[in-house]
C-alpha cells in the first residue's frame, strides 16, 4: 500500500502536485473563512452535563435567554474633571445608554471576509446601567454583543461600538473606559499583533536558515516549508469541514494548535525524506533520480507511516476524556496528522521526483561521500565506544530535570489581560472603588422543582445566605424569568473572578451555603467564570488519571506491532516516559519554583504527555528502524549502532530543531498558559531528539545488541547470517570497520 502510493506519486509527479495545489489551497481558504462558525469560546459548554456550572449555563440559556456567544463589556463613565457625578450627569448616562441600546451597529467588511460565508455580526447591542461607585466617581454600564469573540469581524464590530459610545458620552462631557470580556480580548489581540507577526517571521526565517545551513541549498529550504504550509492549511480546513458536517464545535485554540503541530511534523517528515534521498543519490550517482525517489519514499514512508499512526493513536485516546476541549482536540489533531501522512506519501515524493538532484543545487555535497569526521559520526562512535557512560549521563540529566516535579501545582487561571492595555487600566480604576468581581459576577440560579412558581421569600432566604459568605462583597437583587420558575442572583466577589481564591471560594463555601439555604423544593446552581474553572479543574483531574494509562498502553501496543519486538517497545516507552517527566519538571522549575507563577497551566500535563510521547516516538521509530536495518547487515552490533547514528543524527537533529522552533514561537505569547505550552513542548522535543533518540536509545542498543529485538532475535540472526537476504550496502567505507569494544 505504501509503496503503491509512493510509486504512483513518483511516476505521475505533476498530476499529484497540481491536485494538491488546487485542492489544498481551496480547502485552506474555505477553512479560514468558516472556522469561526464552528468554534465555541464558552468553556462551560465543554463541561459534561452533570457538572454544576454546565447546569447553570443551561438554565441561563433556557430560562433567561442568554446565548453562549454573548460577550460582556463593562463601560466606565466618569466626568473629565474627576468630580463626583451629579444628577444631571446620571440622567445623561441613562439617556445615552438607551440611545446605544436602540441603534444598530453595522459590522465593517474587509477584504479578508467573504459575504455569504463569513458571519455578519451587525446587531443592536443591549446596554444597561449596572451600578455606581460608592463615591459617585463613576458609573458602570453593562453591554452585551452577540458573536464569536475570536472572530476579527466581531473585533471590528466592538470597535464600532467603542467609538460610538466614546463619541456619545464625549458629547455629553463625559469620559469612558472599557474592560471585561470582549474588551479584554480585543485589547489583548491588538497588543500582541505586532509581537506575534515578528515572532512568526523570525520562526519561519529560522527554519529556512537551518535548512540552508544543513543542505547548502535554497530550494531544499523553501520547497518543504511551502509544501507543508499548504498541507497544514488543507488539514485545518478539513477539520473545519468535518466540524460543519458533524455539528461538533472546536475550541478557539484548536486551529492554531493544528497549524503549529503540522508545520513542525510536516517539515520533520520532509527532512527524513531529504536526508535519505541525498544519501542514496550519493551512493547511486548513475541511477535516475525518479527511481531513487521512489525507493527512498517507499523506505522512509514505512517509518513515517508508523510515526504518524502513533501520533494519531495517542491523540485518539482523548476520546475517553470527559472535558469537551480535550475530546475535540484529539480527533482534530488525529485527522490533521492523517492528512499530513497522505501528503508525506504523495506530495513529498512527487516533489523529489520533479526536482531530483536540482533540489540540492548549488550544493556540491552530492559529488562526494560523507566523511567520518563530522559531528554525527563522532556522536555515533562515542555512543558505540562508551555506551555505559552515555546511558548514565543521559539518565542523570533527565532525572535531574524531573526532580522539578516535586511540589508542582496546577494553575487554572485564564491568563487575564496584559497590564499595559486600556482594558487593564480601566479594570484597575474600577477595582479601587468596587469589589474586583463586579465586572465578572458569580451567578446563582434558583429553580423550583416540577416547574412550580417561585416564592420571593424563598429566594430571599438564598439571597441572605449568599450575602453572608466570606468573600462575597455584594449580591444584586433577584431577577426572575418570565414565568417565575427561576431566579438569578448576581454575586460580586471581593477577589478577582479569574483567581485561584475565587475558584476555591465558589467550589467550597459559596456552593455549600446556597445549597444548604435552599428551601425544600428548590434547587441551586452556581455559574460564572470562577465556577466554570472550578469544575474544569475537577474534570481535567479525572481525565489525566484516565487518558495517561490508556495512551501509554495504546502507544506501547503500536510499537510492539511495528517493531515486532517486546524489548524495544519497553525501552522506548521508558525513555519517552523519563523525557516527559524531565520536561514537566523543567517547566515547573522555570515557571513555578523560579518564576513565581501560581503553578503550571492545567492543560500542560496532558498536552505535553501527548506531544512529547507521540512526537518523541517519531524520532525513536526513525532511529530504531535504522538500527534494525544496520544490524541486519551483519557484523558487530556496536559498529551497526555507530553507522545508524551517523546516518540518522543529521535528520533527527535538524528535524528536532525545526519542530522545537515552530513551538518556541508560542513561548513569547503574553498569555502565561500559552507561554508555558510553547516552552515545555519545545524543550521536550529537543530532549527527545538529542538526548533520548541520539544518545539514550542507541546506547541501550549498543549494550543489548541484537537482544534489543527479542523475541525475534533468532530469526533475525539467521537472516543476518552468511547468505542472508539483505545485501550489504555499497559505498560505505565504515561498514567493514568495527567500532572497538565488546559486541
Amino acid at each position: 500500500m505504501i509503496r503503491s502510493l509512493t510509486g504512483f506519486s513518483t511516476r505521475r509527479p505533476w498530476r499529484v502536485i497540481v491536485v494538491w495545489a488546487v485542492v489544498g489551497i481551496f480547502v485552506t481558504l474555505m477553512g479560514q473563512t468558516l472556522v469561526f462558525r464552528v468554534t465555541d469560546t464558552d468553556s462551560a459548554g465543554f463541561l459534561p452535563a452533570q457538572y454544576d456550572a454546565a447546569a447553570a449555563l443551561r438554565i441561563a440559556q433556557e430560562e433567561f435567554g442568554t446565548r453562549p456567544d454573548a460577550n460582556a463589556v463593562t463601560v466606565l463613565v466618569a466626568r473629565h474633571d474627576g468630580k463626583p457625578l451629579q444628577d444631571a450627569d446620571e440622567q445623561r448616562i441613562q439617556d445615552v445608554a438607551r440611545e446605544l441600546s436602540s441603534t444598530r451597529l453595522e459590522m465593517p467588511w474587509t477584504d479578508e471576509q467573504i459575504r455569504g460565508l463569513s458571519e455578519d455580526y451587525s446587531q443592536v447591542p443591549r446596554v444597561a446601567l449596572m451600578t455606581t461607585a460608592p463615591d459617585e466617581s463613576f458609573a458602570l454600564l453593562g453591554a452585551r454583543l452577540q458573536g464569536n469573540s475570536t472572530d476579527p469581524g466581531m473585533h471590528s464590530l466592538y470597535r464600532v461600538f467603542h467609538d460610538r459610545a466614546q463619541q456619545e458620552f464625549g458629547e455629553a462631557g463625559l469620559r469612558t473606559g472599557f474592560t471585561g470580556g470582549l474588551a479584554d480580548v480585543v485589547d489583548r489581540a491588538d497588543a500582541e499583533q505586532t509581537t506575534q507577526t515578528v515572532v512568526g517571521l523570525l520562526m519561519v526565517g529560522l527554519i529556512i536558515l537551518i535548512n540552508v545551513l544543513v543542505f547548502r541549498s535554497v530550494l531544499a529550504a523553501l520547497v518543504p516549508l511551502f509544501a507543508v504550509t499548504v498541507v497544514a492549511g488543507a488539514a485545518a480546513g478539513t477539520v473545519v469541514g468535518a466540524a460543519l458536517l458533524t455539528g461538533f464545535e472546536l475550541d478557539p485554540g484548536t486551529p492554531s494548535m493544528i497549524g503549529t503541530v503540522l508545520i513542525g511534523i510536516g517539515v520533520d517528515y520532509f527532512l527524513f525524506l531529504l536526508f535519505r534521498f541525498r544519501e542514496e543519490l550519493r551512493r547511486r550517482p548513475e541511477e535516475h533520480h525518479r527511481l531513487v525517489a521512489a525507493d527512498v519514499a517507499g523506505r522512509v514512508g514505512t517509518a513515517v507511516t508508523s510515526a504518524a499512526l502513533t501520533i494519531v493513536a495517542a491523540f485518539a485516546t482523548l476520546g475517553v476524556a470527559t472535558f469537551g476541549q480535550f475530546r475535540v482536540l484529539g480527533p482534530s489533531v488525529a485527522v490533521s496528522v492523517l492528512v499530513m501522512l497522505v501528503a508525506s506519501l504523495t506530495l513529498m515524493p512527487a516533489l523529489l521526483a520533479v526536482t531530483g538532484r536540482r533540489m540540492f543545487w548549488p550544493s556540491r555535497t552530492l559529488t562526494h561521500k560523507a566523511g567520518r569526521s563530522g559531528a554525527a559520526a563522532l556522536t555515533g562512535e562515542l555512543v558505540a565506544r562508551r555506551p555505559v557512560l552515555v546511558l548514565v549521563a543521559s539518565v542523570a540529566l533527565l532525572g535531574a530535570l524531573a526532580a522539578g516535579v516535586a511540589g508542582v501545582r496546577m494553575d487554572f487561571g485564564t491568563g487575564g489581560t496584559p497590564k499595559d492595555t486600556a482594558a487593564a487600566a480601566t479594570a484597575r480604576e474600577i477595582a479601587r472603588a468596587l469589589p474586583p468581581g463586579v465586572s465578572d459576577p458569580t451567578t446563582v440560579y434558583v429553580t423550583a422543582d416540577d416547574g412550580l412558581i417561585l416564592n420571593p421569600s424563598q429566594v430571599d432566604t438564598v439571597h441572605r445566605a449568599l450575602s453572608k459568605v466570606s468573600g462575597v462583597g455584594k449580591v444584586a437583587a433577584p431577577v426572575f424569568d418570565a414565568d417565575r420558575t427561576a431566579a438569578r442572583l448576581d454575586a460580586y466577589l471581593t477577589v478577582d473572578a479569574q483567581s485561584q481564591q475565587a475558584r476555591d471560594l465558589v467550589a467550597g463555601p459559596l456552593r455549600q451555603a446556597v445549597r444548604e439555604a435552599a428551601p425544600a423544593g428548590l434547587t441551586t446552581h452556581v455559574g460564572g467564570t470562577a465556577a466554570v474553572f472550578a469544575d474544569v479543574a475537577t474534570a481535567v483531574d479525572r481525565d489525566l488519571r484516565t487518558v495517561f494509562p490508556v495512551a501509554a498502553a495504546l502507544i506501547a501496543l503500536i510499537l510492539v506491532v511495528l517493531l515486532r519486538s517486546l524489548a524495544a517497545p519497553l525501552i522506548l516507552m521508558l525513555a519517552v516516559g523519563l523525557c516527559f517527566a524531565a520536561t514537566f519538571g523543567a517547566c515547573a522549575l522555570v515557571f513555578q519554583h523560579l518564576g513565581g507563577e501560581a503553578g503550571v497551566t492545567f492543560v500542560l500535563p496532558l498536552v505535553l504527555f501527548l506531544f512529547v510521547v507521540a512526537l518523541g516516538t517519531d524520532y525513536n521509530i526513525l532511529i530504531s528502524d535504522r538500527l534494525r536495518e544496520e544490524m541486519a547487515h551483519g557484523g558487530p552490533a556496536r559498529a551497526a549502532v555507530a553507522r545508524a547514528v551517523r546516518h540518522t543524527a543529521p535528520a533527527v537533529a535538524t528535524a528536532g530543531v525545526v519542530l522545537a522552533a515552530s513551538f518556541a514561537g508560542l513561548a513569547v505569547n503574553a498569555e502565561p498558559s500559552t507561554r508555558q505550552l510553547g516552552f515545555a513542548t519545545a524543550l521536550g522535543i529537543l530532549l527527545s531528539a538529542f538526548v533520548v533518540s541520539l544518545l539514550l536509545v542507541p546506547a541501550t542498543a549498543a549494550l543489548l545488541g541484537r537482544a534489543m529485538w527479542w523475541p525475534m532475535r533468532g530469526s533475525r540472526d539467521r537472516r543476518d547470517g552468511a547468505g542472508g537476504s539483505t545485501p550489504q550496502p555499497q559505498g560505505r567505507p565504515m561498514d567493514a570497520q568495527p567500532v572497538h569494544g565488546r559486541r
